[in-house]
C-alpha cells in the first residue's frame, strides 16, 4: 500500500509540472500585455521603462475608440439576446430527438466551429453584399450569432441531459400546454445553464475579429476591427490598455460562469 502510494506521488508531480507548464505558456502573453498597458513609453517595450495611466486616458478621451467600444458592447448584447433564445429552443428540440437525429443535428450545428473562420467570413461577406447588410448592426449581430449559437446549444444540451424530462411530461399530463410546462418546470431548473450560455454568446461576440473585419465597419466599426486597423500603422500602447479591458471582462464572465456551474 505504501509502495503504491509512494510511486503515485512522483507521477502526480510530473502531472502537476506538465499542467503548470501549459498554463504558464497560455497565461504568459497576458502577463506581458497587462504591464504594457501601464507603460509610459510611446512604443511597446517590455519591461516597461516607467508606469503611467496615460494610455487608459487616451482610450477614454478618444471619440473613435469609445465609438467602437459602444458598437462592440451593443453588438455583443444584441447577439446574446438573439442567440440565447434561439439556442435554447434548438437545444430543447434536439434533446427530444432520437439518438441518430441528435448526431446528425449536432454535425450541422457544429459546422461554424469546425469550418475556418476566414471561410465563414468570406461567405457571409458575399451574402451580405447582395443583401446590403455590410457595415450594419443587424449584419454584425447575425454574423456573430452564427458563431455563438453552437456554443449556446452545446451548453444547454449538457444541462438538459442531466434534467429529468419526465417532470415536464407530468406537467403536460396534468393539462399544462407544452410551452407552459417548459417555462414553469424545465426552464427554472436549467436557468444557470441558460445564463452561462448567454454570457458565452456575449464574450464570443465581443472577442470576434475575423468575421468583424469583413462585416463591421463605418459607423459600426467594432473595437476588435479598430484595433487591427490601428496595428497596421503603429504599435500603439493604447491597444494594450484595450486588451487589458478585454481580459478583465473575459475573466469576470468566466468567473460568473464558474459560479453558476458550481451552483447548478
Amino acid at each position: 500500500m505504501s509502495t503504491a502510494h509512494s510511486t503515485g506521488l512522483p507521477r502526480r508531480h510530473w502531472l502537476y509540472s506538465i499542467v503548470g507548464t501549459v498554463l504558464l505558456f497560455l497565461v504568459l502573453p497576458v502577463c506581458i500585455v497587462i504591464p504594457e498597458s501601464f507603460s509610459d513609453s510611446k512604443y511597446l517595450s517590455f519591461p516597461p521603462p516607467g508606469f503611467s495611466l496615460k494610455w487608459y486616458s487616451a482610450f477614454l478621451s478618444s471619440d473613435d475608440w469609445l465609438s467602437s467600444a459602444r458598437a462592440s458592447l451593443v453588438a455583443a448584447t444584441l447577439t446574446m439576446l438573439f442567440a440565447t433564445p434561439v439556442g435554447v429552443a434548438s437545444a430543447y428540440a434536439i434533446s427530444n430527438l432520437g439518438p441518430r437525429f441528435q448526431r446528425i443535428s449536432m454535425a450541422f450545428i457544429l459546422l461554424p466551429v469546425i469550418v475556418p473562420s476566414m471561410l465563414i467570413a468570406i461567405g457571409i461577406f458575399y451574402v451580405y453584399i447582395r443583401l446590403s447588410l455590410v457595415n450594419t448592426m443587424l449584419g454584425i449581430v447575425l454574423a456573430h450569432s452564427i458563431l455563438a449559437i453552437p456554443f449556446v446549444i452545446v451548453t444547454l444540451l449538457s444541462a438538459l441531459r442531466s434534467f429529468d424530462l419526465r417532470q415536464e411530461l407530468v406537467a403536460r399530463s396534468l393539462g399544462a400546454p407544452r410551452f407552459a410546462a417548459f417555462w414553469r418546470v424545465t426552464l427554472p431548473q436549467i436557468r444557470p445553464a441558460v445564463i452561462s450560455a448567454a454570457l458565452f454568446a456575449f464574450i464570443i461576440s465581443l472577442d470576434e475579429v475575423i468575421v468583424s473585419l469583413f462585416v463591421a465597419g463605418g459607423n459600426n466599426m467594432v473595437l476588435t476591427r479598430r484595433m487591427f486597423v490601428a496595428l497596421r500603422d503603429a504599435l500603439d500602447p493604447t491597444i494594450a490598455a484595450i486588451s487589458t479591458f478585454f481580459v478583465v471582462v473575459s475573466l469576470a464572465v468566466l468567473g460568473t460562469v464558474a459560479l453558476l456551474s458550481r451552483k447548478r
